[in-house]
């Protein structure tokens, strides 16, 4: 009876111990996720400009826009009239009308367009553009260059770093919960003991051990769970532009595996502790 009394707190201290570590662990993969979002909204956000020869007609553009929605490298494109493009230049230079004292609307018709993730990056653009151009009724293509160049130079950067705080988290997150879960069942070895020296198999022995794993390890991870989606709850309702960033399919995955982690973790860590206790003699666990 004393020794149940007291593997029960150690135990409990287990599973309040591999939650706390796989609930940071989720709090930076779900960090890493929206900043995985957010990385695709920047660069689909971003606008290429095909511009047209003033003299193009309207049935010309249209033509060009069937033929760029049809290429796989678009995700969404929309026709700039010639008044369109004077407005917004004349709200730029804060004028009501610059074509006013020009005597002409000096602005051509475009398509503005919006591509897919992997397709905005300088090679992926400049071979588009070589595409377009191929057009004669094609002025220019064109795109923030030096945006494109930063943008990808930072978003590769927070990758790397992201990557490598995540994989020296995940070792630290497995040594702490193996550490804890022998630690835990360091008050069970006399019992472990007990149960080789009358006669009990190995199998035998480890089976309720490795039960109890498998529950606590399960336990821990639906706390870790709940934890960060009260979280994650707490964050949407301060920032609601977050929801725009949120991906379902992997804020589940990532949950899932945080479970899933919990209970390989506690099972591996305490059948390894049931072999070692089997293996030791009466007198080295003192």
């Amino acid at each position: 009876m004393a020794t149940g009394k007291k593997s029960k707190p150690s135990y409990a201290n287990a599973i309040l111990g591999v939650s706390l570590v796989l609930f940071l662990l989720g709090i930076l993969g779900w960090l890493v996720i929206n900043g995985r979002t957010l990385s695709r909204a920047f660069k689909e956000d971003l606008e290429i400009s095909i511009d047209f020869h003033d003299n193009t007609r309207d049935e010309n553009v249209q033509k060009m826009k069937s033929i760029i929605d049809n290429q796989p490298f678009v995700r969404d494109s929309r026709i700039k009239t010639k008044e369109e493009a004077l407005k917004e230049q004349s709200l730029i230079e804060g004028e009501s009308d610059i074509s006013g004292f020009m005597g002409y609307n000096p602005m051509f018709s475009s398509i503005v367009m919006k591509l897919h993730e992997d397709y905005v990056n300088q090679d992926s653009l400049e071979r588009i553009k070589k595409f377009v151009m191929q057009s004669n009724v094609v002025r220019d293509v064109s795109w923030p260059k030096l945006l494109v160049t930063q943008m990808n130079a930072t978003l590769r950067k927070i990758g790397i770093i992201l990557g490598v705080i995540s994989f020296i988290l995940i070792i630290v997150v497995v040594f702490l919960i193996d550490n804890t879960v022998r630690l835990a069942m360091f008050s069970d070895r006399f019992l472990i003991k007990t149960m080789q020296m009358v006669g009990a198999t190995q199998q035998f022995i480890s089976r309720p051990f490795d039960r109890r794993a498998l529950l606590n390890g399960l336990i821990s991870g639906v706390i870790s769970v709940v934890g960060l989606w009260l979280l994650i709850s707490f964050a949407y309702s301060q920032l609601p532009e977050l929801k725009e960033l949120r991906n379902t399919w992997l804020t589940f995955t990532l949950m899932s595996s945080m479970v899933l982690l919990g209970i390989l973790i506690s099972l591996f860590s305490t059948h390894r502790s049931v072999l070692k206790y089997l293996k030791m003699h009466l007198d080295d666990l003192y």
